[in-house]
């Protein structure tokens, strides 16, 4: 499950993160149950990605860097160019991290 934490560093997962931990803090909310939110959102983030995502998006620009680390695959691009439909946007550095959405029902 370990492979699946990149959700939690998106904007949402740090607000989770930060509201569970006051709440563990304050006594309002057991460690254990915290735990079992984290992989709650971590199963409803592959869901939503997998059934309500439906945009075809076009990416070109240069690889720097790419590595493949227990299942997950990093790339770092430079001077990337976007395309959604008609419309694109180049941005100076992308870094992607990919993971197969297969591991997590085992």
């Amino acid at each position: 499950m370990a492979t699946f934490e990149i959700y939690r560093k998106s904007s949402i997962g740090v607000c989770l993160i930060d509201a569970l931990d006051e709440m563990v803090l304050s006594g309002t909310l057991s460690p254990e149950v915290a735990y079992k939110v984290l992989v709650q959102f971590d199963k409803s983030m592959k869901d939503a990605l997998e059934t309500q995502v439906k945009s075809m998006v076009s990416l070109k620009g240069h690889l720097h860097t790419y590595r493949f680390c227990d299942n997950v695959w990093t790339f770092n691009l430079q001077d990337a160019v976007f395309k959604i439909g008609p419309t694109g946007e180049q941005i100076k550095r992308v870094k992607i991290v990919a993971c197969d959405s297969k591991l997590l029902s085992q």
